[in-house]
C-alpha cells in the first residue's frame, strides 16, 4: 500500500504589529487569554515575534498573520503572511495645528 506523504500545516499566529523600525523586519505582538493554572481566572498574556517583512507593506498597529519559517536571523523565524486588518491612519493637516512659530 502507498504511503501517503502530506506536508504538516505551519504554525501561524495572528497579532499586533508594535515595531517596523528595522528594515525588512516588523515586531508582532500576540496576546492570548488562559485560566491560571491554579485560581482558573482568564488572564491576558503577550508575547512579542520579530516577523521577515520582505517588502516592508505591514505598518504600525496592523493586524498580521505571521507563518513559521526557517530561521532567518537570530531572533526571526517568522514571516509575514497576509495583512489582515490595516491600521486606522490618523492625518493632521499643518495648518489644523494651532502652533506659533
Amino acid at each position: 500500500m502507498a504511503e501517503q506523504t502530506r506536508k504538516p500545516f505551519k504554525n501561524e499566529k495572528v497579532g499586533q504589529v508594535v515595531s517596523t523600525r528595522m528594515s525588512k523586519t516588523i515586531v508582532v505582538e500576540v496576546a492570548r487569554r488562559v485560566p491560571h493554572p491554579l485560581y482558573k481566572r482568564i488572564v491576558g498574556k503577550r508575547k512579542k515575534f520579530y516577523a521577515h517583512d520582505e517588502q516592508g507593506t505591514a505598518r504600525m498597529g496592523d493586524i498580521v498573520r505571521i507563518v513559521e519559517s526557517r530561521p532567518i536571523s537570530k531572533l526571526k523565524h517568522w514571516r509575514l503572511a497576509e495583512i489582515v486588518r490595516r491600521a486606522a491612519q490618523v492625518g493632521t493637516q499643518p495648518e489644523e495645528l494651532d502652533v506659533k512659530a
